[in-house]
């Protein structure tokens, strides 16, 4: 038989909601891990002490008890597993896999019992359904009435708020009410906070980031507290996720990430992350409101009753004593301002993302946890504003798409560095043989290699084009030196200037002008890898499920070395055909830009001239009738006699403004004969 037994899909009930996961039975724990939240539960085997196989609405389940009166419930599994199981946990955890069979009659009346956390209403000793009271939010007592209120489910569409229970009086006992017996026993383990007692600490005026504002913190033994000058949070440290401490990239603050399932809710606004935001500078000293055995008692050396330090660590170091869990901070990556982040927009928002050793979080508006074993791709898109910076997308494999979008090109390369540096590349031999790795360093390369000669050959040289421009003004000083004074060097002094101006803006425009790229060109074709990658991507997760997308790169890379040369000839003449297409598209792009360059420039021509001819003839109006026809009138008095000339000079003179209009109107045939 063998150490462990494990199942995929396996669903664990959340508030109402089916959550799937990953079930592992071994010789010294039961571990679920969901796949939802990536949050671990961990049974400890000489704790168990009932296990029971049931039929349910998925298949089969199992319930499982331990001593500490916890119960957790698996369902998903087929009817051939149950021989199996039963084997393992005899042979292993010493304890019977009974069989119990639900009741499905659909009775109303029955029996309610408690049972540690379960309250479960049974009808002939079988039980018909039950209640986990963790998931109970209120109850309220009337008249033989008892009412439970649960807890809304964001995930789903549908939620039971809740049930109400009737409760026949009691013929026994007089002084005992049942009504108010059975809601103690619910309250007793709902989750339902009342805050009794003295906080362990508190700590004053906290900036907060999410949600928005100035909170006090007070410290409970199994909640914490957040009370500010509008609204109050309780947020008990079961619905803790993870706790996070991230340097902020100015380096003078620290974020304080503390991720929550369920969220905080304030209307219909939910807060899946607490995040408060410290000065580094702040110091603060702590004094717990306990004793010092009782601190040593309850936190085992992980706190003292006096503390002092930073404010930020304080918060931390208690948060982790009482949630348990450990604290996560970034993990190796450095950018190229020295920081431990990416500054980056998400949503419109600018905020900062943080590489962690197994995900990315991104704080703050709004944040965002992202876990490796939940992304199914990533992709490196070139930036739609400039080419200075890229954006990083992200594909979860519940089909959601995250883009963080402006970040510059040299966090690019640090990003790729650290897949290549990561485990699944650096401890393999093979790691040259990763084509679809290899060609993304090209990329790389070759972008960094074009930036860099854009900007020699586009950069300006004050100093080699000053020595220029003075030896050509100097020898034209020399040779004016004669005809000039010394007051001729103010002149040079600005034209230099004048001309340097010139350099830099031209220069500048066609730098622009460079740029410049239409979405509408063809694509560039792919290799005969990515081709055969993109057939194969499916079939090699199908044969590899749950793996990430580091182990595709590197698993596809070794299918493609061991591929056969045929298989590899197919493909390239898949990628062969592909470039010949894409130089058959890129010519007739080429041909029709071409063609509608031409067009655009003849109708641009004629509009230039049809605006010239426009101009001409409104001038032409504008001097009026003797401009237009001033030359032949001169001609022919030329050739007429003086004194006629004079006659009808003084004629004109002498009329009156209609008998100048018609005599400067008169046509030239009738002086014309008088010349002949």
């Amino acid at each position: 038989m063998t150490d462990t037994l494990e199942f995929n899909d396996i669903y664990q009930e959340v508030k109402g909601s089916w959550n799937d996961g990953r079930l592992r039975f071994s010789k010294q724990t039961v571990v679920y891990k969901s796949n939802k939240t990536g949050k671990v539960d961990s049974i400890p085997v000489a704790e168990l002490t009932q296990a029971q196989w049931r039929r349910v609405c998925l298949g089969h389940g199992i319930k499982l008890a331990t001593s500490t009166s916890h119960i957790f419930k698996y369902d998903g599994f087929k009817d051939s597993d149950f021989e199996k199981i039963s084997e393992y946990f005899k042979a292993n955890y010493k304890v019977e896999l009974t069989e119990k069979d639900m009741c499905v009659k659909g009775w109303n009346w029955g029996t309610a019992k408690f049972g540690g956390p379960l309250l479960s209403f049974e009808v002939n000793d079988s039980p018909a359904f039950e209640i986990p009271l963790s998931s109970v939010s209120q109850c309220a007592t009337g008249k033989n009435e008892v009412t439970v209120e649960f807890h809304q489910n964001d995930d789903m569409e549908v939620s039971l708020m809740e049930v109400r229970f009737y409760v026949p009086p009691s013929t026994g006992d007089e002084g005992a009410d049942p009504v108010e017996a059975f809601a103690q026993n619910v309250l007793s383990k709902a989750d339902v906070i009342q805050a009794t007692g003295d906080a362990i600490c508190i700590f004053r005026e906290l900036q907060c980031l999410t949600p928005r504002g100035r909170y006090d913190i007070r410290i409970y033994p199994t909640f914490l507290h957040l009370h500010g000058k509008t609204f109050d949070y309780k947020i008990p440290y079961t619905t803790v996720l993870r706790l996070f401490l991230l340097p902020h990239k100015d380096q003078r603050q620290m974020f304080f990430v503390i991720s929550l399932d369920p969220p905080i809710k304030q209307g219909q606004t939910r807060y899946h992350f607490l995040i408060l935001l410290f000065s580094k500078e702040e110091d603060i000293n702590l004094t717990l409101n306990m004793s010092e055995e009782e601190v040593e008692k309850r936190f085992e050396g992980k706190l003292s009753k006096n503390m002092s330090g930073s404010l930020y660590e304080m918060v931390s170091r208690v948060m982790k004593a009482l949630v348990n869990r450990k604290i996560t901070v970034p993990g190796n990556f450095q950018g190229h301002s020295g920081s431990q982040c990416i500054t980056c927009s998400y949503k419109a928002s600018s905020g900062l993302l943080y590489p962690l050793e197994r995900g990315f979080i991104y704080v703050h508006k709004p944040p965002v946890h992202l876990r490796f074993e939940e992304i199914t791709c990533v992709n490196f898109a070139r930036g739609t504003t400039t080419t200075r910076s890229f954006d990083f997308e992200i594909e979860a494999k519940q089909g959601s798409q995250y883009t963080f979008s402006s970040i510059e090109r040299y966090d690019y390369i640090q990003v790729t560095g650290i897949k290549s540096n990561d485990d699944v590349y650096s401890d393999s031999d093979d790691d040259q043989h990763d084509a679809y790795l290899e060609r993304m360093k090209q990329e790389g390369k070759i972008r960094e290699e074009a930036n860099n000669s854009d900007s020699e050959d586009e950069s300006f040289n004050p100093g080699e084009e000053d020595d220029d421009i003075a030896e050509e003004y100097d020898s034209k000083a020399s040779d004016s030196e004669s005809s000039r004074d010394g007051e001729d060097s103010d002149e040079e002094n600005k034209k230099k200037s004048a001309k340097r101006g010139k350099i830099v803006k031209e220069k500048k425009r066609r730098k622009k002008e460079k740029k410049s790229k239409n979405s509408s060109a063809p694509k560039r074709p792919m290799s005969a890898y990515m081709l055969w990658l993109n057939s194969s991507r499916e079939h090699i997760k199908a044969e590899n499920p749950g793996i990430s997308v580091t182990e595709i790169s590197k698993k596809a890379g070794e299918m493609w070395k061991h591929l056969g040369k045929d298989k590899k000839e197919e493909w390239e003449s898949k990628a062969e055909q592909a470039k010949k297409d894409y130089e058959k598209a890129m010519k007739e792009y080429k041909d029709h830009t071409t063609a509608n360059k031409f067009k655009r420039k003849r109708n641009r021509d004629e509009k230039k001239k049809r605006k010239s001819t426009g101009r001409e003839r409104e001038s032409e109006k504008a001097t009026g009738n003797d401009s237009f026809k001033s030359r032949e009138f001169i001609s022919s008095e030329e050739s007429s006699s003086q004194s006629d000339h004079g006659k009808k000079g003084r004629k004109r003179k002498k009329g009156s403004d209609d008998e100048e209009e018609e005599v400067a109107s008169t046509p030239l045939s009738s002086e014309e004969p008088g010349s002949d």
